[in-house]
């Protein structure tokens, strides 16, 4: 390991003396390679000291491999070779590294073409804010959302401490870069009519695999993701019992459908499915099976319980556009498919009486501040029906 002396001359000038040891020769004498390191005049003593560490395990480097450590590397370079490592290695899920590699276009034009070592909090605060200003998404003529935000602070963050890493620079200059606030948008929801209108139509007039698909988002406040990953097996039609321990994604052409694990440990969990929706599945394994002997070669088994018409499993992006599609066609309110989630949310604090504790735990969610977070409006709704139904139950009388 490289040796540092400090030193400082009489005009109080600072510089570092580094030492590395490269053996011993013949006569038992250490051979030793050294070279002095000045640093920057505007540099704090504590920056300079652990500048000079780089410094030293750079020169260490060329002196024992021979090699220079380049900290001019442009971080689109190191950012391509970070995600090559990554994904050789499977060290993210499929959905994050197809999700950083969809940054790149963007981090690249602001900061691709400069080298790691200069990219400085600044320049990455100024990026992060430029993401939120207006035209930056096409689509909407809007800025990205905060949550977008971040992600990309992310990707920026994990290229920074593999350049650490890689002895090019001793800080990550995105530690303290803030995303903007933007305003939190009111949750989606289907009215308790709109509900069961959309629901009993699709009991008369949807094919089965959708109708079963929504009354798992509908009966059980499943994320589509993870109705999508069920398998044939992991339900018990005797209890009643299924478990949701995959999801099923897509995210570009590239990817295509994949699985993929729950988007938390609380994510995977066990459910009884009510009566009605035990009956769809049931009617549903029929009409798989005819499709199956329908098929006969063509027939790609996957035990999934949603699929496309040669078993292969179904795009997760499918039932939202067929939704949309027969909702337009019926006359029937259309608020998404996560809409579901948060009605079931909703509906059982409020008109169900259940406790938030046992609502976190049928939605997955990994604390149940994430619930109370979430569905605050219902929450305090349910608060108040209950403090009213004290106040009757005393039936306390006035003259005020």
């Amino acid at each position: 390991m490289a040796t540092i002396i400090k030193r400082t001359n009489q005009k109080g000038a600072l510089s570092f003396n580094i030492r590395v040891s490269c053996g011993y020769d013949y006569r038992g004498k250490q051979i030793l390679k050294q070279m002095t390191w000045h640093p920057d005049p505007s540099l704090t003593l504590k920056q300079a000291e652990r500048q000079a560490q780089i410094e030293a395990f750079l020169f260490e480097e060329k002196v024992k491999t021979g090699r220079i450590v380049d900290r001019k590397v442009k971080f689109a370079t190191l950012a391509d070779e970070w995600l090559e490592l990554v994904e050789q290695n499977k060290t993210l899920a499929v959905s994050t590294l197809e999700r950083m590699k969809e940054f790149r276009a963007r981090t690249y034009q602001a900061i691709g073409h400069l080298p790691v070592d200069e990219i400085n909090f600044r320049i990455v605060q100024a990026f992060i804010l430029s993401l939120g200003k207006d035209g930056v998404n096409r689509k909407t003529g809007k800025g990205l959302g905060q949550e977008s935000q971040k992600h990309y602070l992310t990707f920026i963050s994990d290229v920074m401490r593999y350049a650490i890493k890689c002895g090019m620079i001793d800080r990550n200059p995105c530690v303290g870069v803030e995303t903007t606030k933007e305003e939190k948008k009111d949750i989606q929801v289907y009215t308790l009519e709109e509900e069961q209108a959309l629901l009993q139509t699709l009991a008369n007039e949807a094919p089965i695999k959708y109708v079963a698909c929504i009354f798992f988002l509908a009966f059980c406040g499943l994320r589509i993701s993870e109705a999508l990953g069920l398998e044939w097996h992991d339900i018990d039609f005797e209890t009643g019992l299924f478990s949701i321990v995959r999801t099923s994604n897509y995210r570009n052409k590239e990817t295509g459908v994949y699985t993929g694990g729950t988007k938390t440990k609380s994510s995977r969990r066990s459910i009884i499915a009510p009566p009605l929706l035990l009956q769809t599945l049931k009617k549903l394994k029929f009409e798989q099976n005819k499709q199956r002997v329908q098929c006969g070669d063509l027939w790609l088994e996957s035990d999934r319980l949603f699929t496309q018409w040669d078993g292969r499993p179904m795009n997760p992006r499918t039932p939202y556009w067929w939704l949309q599609k027969f909702c337009k066609a019926h006359n029937l309110a259309f608020h998404g498919l996560h809409a579901f989630r948060h009605s079931f949310a909703t509906n059982g604090i409020i008109n169900a009486k259940m406790d938030v504790k046992t609502i976190s735990a049928i939605l997955g969610h990994s604390q149940t501040s994430t619930t109370l977070n979430i569905y605050a409006h219902a929450v305090q709704q349910a608060n108040a029906q209950a403090i009213d139904e004290v106040a009757k139950l005393l039936n306390v009388s006035c003259g005020i």
